[in-house]
């Protein structure tokens, strides 16, 4: 008898439409048996899932740039894992991957679905949570985000919100070595100090225990040329009221309002985009799929300079990934936060 035909995948799936923060009621637990890879498929044990903002917006119904999770689904999430068994040339037993796993321990793709999991083989070398981080997909999208949208040129002033968090640590870090002045913004003294001595911002604001409008008088006294906006909300409002002619305003995400129980607030000063003839544009990663290789291999080399730091909040156990997501809306995650779902 096979191994694998013993095995038992447990998994977590979507069973009803969160309002407001969600609930371990708005999850089901299930289990199903674990089946051998056919003709071109492959079988990946997870290791660690990347819990994002994102995955708040996947869980509501209606029209975005990606079709919602499915009541009765397993939760869509990016992961990184070892293969334990193929069929498809392409990858070994014993590989390591990051792909589109989903909350579950096992996760059996077949051939017509590897390229929309997105699976392409890893270095552990590397650290594989670092995968989710850096080199996965925060990483993209504040690669990209910055690079394509914001087009930063040296000496101007980059404010990031969610500082610590996935994307604005990469974000920041970036815009250093671009040459910027970065003000991070972030939650609690020990953010905003590690974003400073750690990362190299030039200054941090504390929204939880200062004020973020005269911090930006303080740190931005020329005004503000780049905007990258994970939190949307009054910060973006204040942030608009600061940004100088012809700047750039990416909007990655608005983790504020995500769990709002009302329509999303939108931003009140938005007119300071046609008195400063600025510009406000979106970002979604996936939009530069075809071309993560780039990022992934300049992200890769400042690594392993030293000149770029990652760092990630791991929770561990499946079982607890109802209450590691709420991390993210409650500042609770320092860091990129990852769950461990089973070690190597």
């Amino acid at each position: 008898m096979s191994t694998i035909s013993t095995l038992s995948n447990h998994q977590v799936r979507l069973a009803s439409r969160p309002v407001g923060l969600p609930t371990r009621a708005n999850w089901s637990f299930t289990t199903e048996p674990v089946a051998e890879p056919g003709p071109g498929g492959v079988l990946v044990k997870t290791l660690y899932l990347s819990l994002d903002p994102a995955m708040r917006g996947w869980m509501n119904e209606g029209k975005s740039y990606i079709p919602p999770v499915e009541i009765g689904a397993v939760m869509r999430a990016g992961g990184v894992g070892k293969v334990i068994a193929s069929q498809n040339p392409a990858f070994a037993v014993r590989d390591y991957v990051s792909a589109g796993l989903d909350v579950q321990e096992y996760c059996l793709v077949p051939q017509e679905q590897l390229k929309r999991s997105g699976m392409f083989k890893i270095d552990p070398s590397a650290g594989l949570t670092t995968w989710l981080n850096v080199l996965g997909m925060p990483g993209m999208t504040g690669y990209f985000g910055l690079l394509e949208v914001g087009l930063p040129k040296a000496g101007e002033t980059v404010v990031v919100s969610g500082a610590a968090g996935a994307v604005g640590q990469t974000v920041g870090q970036i815009a250093k070595l671009k040459g910027c002045r970065v003000v991070g913004i972030a939650g609690g003294k020990a953010k905003c100090d590690w974003v400073v001595n750690e990362l190299g911002f030039d200054a941090c604001i504390d929204y939880k225990n200062s004020d973020v409008r005269a911090g930006l008088k303080e740190h931005c006294p020329k005004g503000v040329d780049i905007y990258f906006d994970n939190v949307g909300g009054e910060i973006l409002d204040m942030v608009l009221a600061k940004i100088t002619r012809g700047a750039r305003i990416i909007i990655c995400g608005a983790i504020s309002q995500y769990n709002n129980t009302t329509p999303v607030k939108g931003p009140a000063n938005y007119l300071s985009l046609l008195v400063n003839r600025a510009r406000m544009e979106g970002i979604v990663v996936f939009d530069y799929a075809d071309r993560y290789h780039v990022g992934i291999a300049e992200m890769a080399a400042y690594l392993k300079a030293g000149t770029m730091k990652s760092r990630e909040d791991v929770v561990v156990g499946l079982e607890n990934f109802p209450e590691a997501l709420l991390k993210l809306f409650n500042g609770e995650n320092f860091g990129k936060l990852v769950l461990q779902v089973a070690k190597e």
